[in-house]
């Protein structure tokens, strides 16, 4: 018998959580099929910090998590394992960070010619930093890749899974990005800095591999990412607006969802950024926008994905922000998007089957 049968042998999963690895799961490594590489990344934020705490906040609330899925037989069983919170990774965040924040006050000062000197150099060192942070998880992503797992990315803000999708650039010829958002991210250089979350779709899409990118949920964003939109035709967006008219006027959703997979192509990576969903559901993110979905809205276009024999390569899910005091509301939700996530992922892996 394998050591995972062992594990799963002896694990009772209606018993109240031991608090083992995530979920109060007990795989490993070794054991578990899907790896979570934790984040806690938010140098360029540029409106309300605490994104770096997401992975932190979604692991306490997910020992709360159930573990029965009624479409899903056994689906905890195939095994997912969050590789510990990087304390290296942490604590180059809150360094860059500070050096970052007051660098964005000078900005939005108008710039002082003052201080000038001062600031000039400030994008370079923090474009620095976070190639270091992409690179780590790049090392990561293909270091569990080699071993036979499936990866996903917990963040951090929106700029942290650049380094999984160059990973995942280098196994797969062509592929889709399937992005959950209330913002573009098609910001060039966002105040200056290459890396910025407000910049991750421009970004990705400079690997060729990326033969196409549907955002979903879009509501906060410039003229110039429009036009970048419209005018690039690698890129979709379904607007939220638009989305929620189509509704107003008998639209079944379950037709938008029709009409979205249908844009993507056989291989989807999907970023998720909790500001996509309606603000009660993550209202300590770091930018909120009112809109958005509910969270079953989304979770069943994921189903629909699967459902399609789209094949799911990887996944991310960025921008979960803790409440003041404790509070874990935000973390719940997150575990619980990450937790269904996983499960799909796992059955369009071939390791679960849906109902």
């Amino acid at each position: 018998m394998s050591l995972k049968h062992k594990i799963i042998e002896q694990f009772n999963p209606n018993v109240i959580s031991t608090k083992e690895g995530i979920f109060g799961l007990p795989f490993g490594e070794e054991t578990a099929e899907l790896i979570i590489i934790p984040v806690p990344w938010e140098v360029t934020v540029s409106y309300s910090p605490g994104t770096a705490d997401g992975p932190e906040a979604i692991l306490k609330a997910s020992y709360q998590v159930d573990l029965f899925q009624d479409d899903i037989h056994d689906a905890w069983k195939m095994g997912i394992y969050m590789s510990p919170i990087p304390d290296q990774i942490a604590t180059l965040s809150s360094n860059y960070r500070i050096l970052a924040r007051n660098y964005i006050a000078w900005l939005e000062a108008g710039s002082p010619e003052i201080e000038t000197e001062r600031f000039a150099a400030v994008p370079e060192i923090i474009n620095k930093a976070c190639m270091e942070m992409q690179n780590w998880v790049y090392d990561e992503a293909k270091k569990y890749r080699e071993m036979g797992k499936i990866v996903a990315l917990l963040g951090g803000d929106h700029s942290t899974p650049l380094g999984l999708i160059k990973a995942l650039s280098e196994a797969h010829t062509s592929f889709g990005v399937l992005q959950i958002d209330a913002h573009a991210d098609l910001r060039k250089a966002f105040e200056n800095f290459e890396f910025s979350h407000a910049s991750i779709a421009y970004n990705a899409l400079k690997f060729p591999q990326i033969s196409k990118l549907v955002q979903v949920g879009i509501r906060d964003y410039c003229e110039e990412e429009a036009i970048m939109a419209k005018e690039n035709n690698r890129i979709i967006t379904f607007y939220d607006k638009d989305i929620k008219e189509d509704m107003y006027e008998g639209k079944a959703w379950k037709i938008i969802c029709d009409d979205i997979v249908d844009k993507l192509p056989e291989e989807v990576y999907i970023s998720i950024d909790i500001d996509g969903f309606d603000p009660k559901l993550c209202p300590h993110t770091g930018t909120p926008v009112a809109g958005g979905f509910e969270m079953e809205q989304i979770l069943y276009l994921m189903k629909q994905v699967v459902r399609s024999g789209k094949k799911i390569i990887g996944f991310d899910l960025v921008e979960v922000a803790p409440g003041p005091e404790g509070d874990e509301w935000d973390g719940n939700v997150g575990a619980r998007i990450l937790y269904r996530m996983a499960n799909l992922f796992g059955v369009s892996q071939g390791k679960l089957n849906l109902k």
